[in-house]
């Protein structure tokens, strides 16, 4: 029986949507042993997409699986040639963005950035939260990439893919002296994140934002601990995000509030809570966007709701592919972050009352363009006129 089947039958009842859950991880033989992926966010490791070989755990009755270690963080060096991206999206108000680190530790089940790891060879699942690559070189590519003659400046996104303050951004520092390239050339940069380390760098924002050059964005996706705590296990604690609006806004520095993702019929309920939390902390913008699934994210979150929330399992992925077409994900620019129909058309208006209630702008405050100094020690020849 393959897995469409068995989700159409009737599931309503708990114990009997457990059933389906164990049936699933019979059929797929996927699901990592629970000792070796504590304090994980994702229950399965499949192999990349763009592997030839697909690999499964297997017990050979010699007890071989209880030897397997558990998957403990390990970081590699990567050595890009540049380090600002550039896209063309027309529903994304940047055009380039860094990223310091590939993969991210704090696990979020609905990361849309897992599906990047498979370009590594790895698993979009478990390794995408334990293997990790770090970019040593950044602060220094980004130097010489600042300092190029047809260089044009726009403000850089950072925190839009993988987060640039997951936990071993306190050991590797590299967003912190990315920042300190940004401020000593005075270049605009806006950060989302989810974690309160970026309080860490308070010194170099608040003299930013003096000069309208930084602003922060902090993912609040629950008030719930606990649900937080399963969906997002070595993220900071929604009080301690809420703690770092205050203290960003204290010190002057433009902070908004991501309500992202909204996921229905988990989560979207603490919608305006959310917001009013956030407005009281100091937030003066803020904004969301749907759930997104795209490629491995879906199999990964689907397990995840199996396993915490059985009983709602059903539900939850109705409404998601009521909004999304009839299917788990739709990647149309336009739709993608809001998704369509009239249950997302609710969120909407749920979201547009509120903001105005709590007098919260829908879209940051904009950033200067006109200080940039180009660094003059980026390795980039300079002119004898």
């Amino acid at each position: 029986m393959n897995e469409l089947s068995l989700l159409r039958q009737d599931a309503f009842a708990p114990a009997h949507t457990a059933d389906i859950a164990d049936a699933l991880v019979e059929a797929s033989g996927l699901r990592v042993d629970v000792d070796r992926r504590r304090g994980r966010g994702a229950g399965l490791n499949p192999s990349g997409r763009f592997e030839e070989e697909r690999r499964e755990a297997f017990d050979d009755g010699w007890q071989s699986l209880e030897e397997l270690e558990p998957f403990k963080t390990e970081v590699q060096i990567e050595k890009p040639r540049t380090v600002i991206t550039r896209n063309d999206s027309p529903d994304i108000p940047f055009d380039r963005s860094i990223n310091p680190y590939r993969g991210c530790e704090h696990g979020c089940i609905y990361c849309f950035a897992r599906p990047t790891h498979s370009y590594m060879g790895l698993s979009a699942g478990l390794d995408f939260e334990a293997k990790l690559f770090a970019k040593p070189d950044a602060p220094r590519l980004l130097e010489r990439e600042l300092s190029k003659r047809d260089y044009k400046v726009r403000t850089i996104a950072i925190g839009t893919n993988t987060d640039p303050y997951q936990p071993i951004e306190k050991e590797w520092r590299v967003m912190r002296q990315i920042l300190e390239v940004l401020a000593k050339a005075n270049h605009p940069v806006m950060i989302v994140t989810k974690s309160a380390l970026v309080t860490r760098d308070i010194d170099i924002l608040s003299e930013m934002a003096a000069k309208g050059l930084a602003k922060v964005g902090l993912s609040v996706t629950t008030l719930d601990r606990k649900l937080a705590r399963t969906m997002e296990p070595r993220a900071a604690t929604p009080t301690k995000r809420l703690e770092a609006i205050r203290q960003l806004t204290e010190a002057g520095i433009p902070t908004s509030m991501l309500v992202s993702p909204l996921i229905p019929a988990l989560n979207d309920h603490e919608l305006e809570r959310i917001l009013e939390a956030g407005q009281a902390a100091g937030a003066s913008a803020a904004s969301y966007i749907l759930l997104r699934l795209p490629l491995e994210v879906s199999p990964l979150f689907r397990d995840w709701l199996l396993r915490h929330y059985p009983d709602r399992y059903r539900h939850v992925m109705s409404l998601i592919r009521s909004m999304r077409g009839g299917k788990d994900y739709d990647a149309e620019f336009g739709k993608r972050m809001k998704g369509a129909g009239p249950y997302a058309w609710q969120i909407s208006r749920r979201f547009e009352i509120a903001t105005k209630r709590l007098g919260l702008a829908r879209r940051g405050m904009a950033l200067r363009e006109d200080l940039f100094i180009p660094p003059v020690s980026g390795g980039v020849q300079l002119s004898l006129l």
